[in-house]
């Protein structure tokens, strides 16, 4: 809309009321009527608009398989695209780094929003040195937060977004235990309405287990040991998604080496899952294509036109 075009937003079935209170709040703030439009349903909604000749322009945030299929109707129209897909992002955790800022750091990766986050920082690269601290610390900070109602400030952490979705995730923590890594703490449902998992933590995890190769989109973090900077970063890059990277580490020289060399369309140091407006967010590989937020979201949501005048008398060569 701030480019000057109308919008049709189809949100998921499963989180339908957060795009009807925006329209509420538009419609009070004197928005013109049809230029915010709200159109709930399953995958065959979303389908027909993207095949809709009066759409010319088609942004989903969701999973790389409907990010194929949207990808391909787009196509047979020439609409242009944008896509934030999914992501199966590393956390690399030097030794030398700040211990309990790392620590708040994988939590921030992890468990943000439930671990429902497309950005989040799953595989935590922890090298050899401080792994036995880091699972330690980050186990007492585990064991004292608070699963509760979203709402209350008091609570750290709260429900997954439908049975479907935990049952998925408590799929992934199945088939981590039994292809050998172990569960240091949480991945159990708790005794109340609604849908809840304490947050997991797996250590003695390989690059080629299930839980460190895809995405679960649950609150599952998985811990990786590494012995120096070139294996961590092959490892790190040993994955068709790049969505985000971090790394925590006192030696910035390095920090800068590390998320030149990381295939990942946004990066941190010493901090994870920030996400200003002001700062374009997407990625790379199957994590998606083009950038939202910031100025070069504009170029997605524009057409470039180029005119042509000529102040004096034109002169022919002949």
């Amino acid at each position: 809309m701030a480019c000057g075009n109308a919008m049709v937003f189809k949100p998921s079935e499963t989180t339908p009321l957060c795009a009807l209170k925006v329209a509420e709040i538009l419609h009070e703030a004197g928005l013109p009527a049809g230029l915010y439009n709200v159109v709930q349903g399953l995958g065959d909604v979303g389908a027909a608009l993207v095949s809709d000749p009066l759409v010319d322009k088609v942004s989903l945030t969701g999973s790389l398989p409907t990010g194929r299929k949207v990808y391909a109707a787009a196509a047979e129209g020439m609409r242009h695209v944008t896509m934030e897909l999914g992501g199966k992002s590393p956390l690399i955790i030097f030794d030398d780094a700040e211990l309990e800022a790392a620590v708040s750091g994988a939590i921030l990766a992890n468990f943000y929003s439930s671990g429902q986050i497309c950005s989040n920082g799953t595989r935590v690269f922890v090298q050899k040195g401080i792994k036995p601290a880091f699972l330690k610390r980050l186990s007492e900070r585990l064991a004292t937060a608070v699963l509760g109602d979203p709402m209350d400030e008091a609570s750290n952490f709260g429900p997954m977004v439908s049975e479907r979705q935990r049952d998925i995730v408590e799929g992934f923590i199945a088939k981590g235990k039994a292809e050998g890594a172990r569960l240091v703490c949480g991945g159990t449902r708790l005794d109340r309405p609604g849908f809840w998992l304490t947050p997991a933590v797996f250590t003695d995890v390989t690059d080629q287990m299930t839980i460190a190769k895809e995405e679960i989109f649950g609150p599952v973090l998985s811990v990786l040991e590494f012995d120096d900077e070139a294996e961590v970063l092959a490892r790190a890059n040993d994955t068709d998604y790049g969505l985000a990277a971090g790394v925590f580490t006192q030696n910035l020289p390095r920090a800068h080496r590390m998320v030149k060399a990381l295939e990942a369309g946004t990066c941190y140091i010493n901090t994870y899952n920030d996400a200003p407006v002001e700062a374009p967010f997407g990625g790379v590989k199957l994590s998606g294509v083009g950038r939202e937020n910031s100025k070069a979201a504009i170029n997605h949501y524009s057409q470039l036109k180029s005119v042509y005048v000529r102040l004096s008398q034109l002169e022919a060569p002949y």
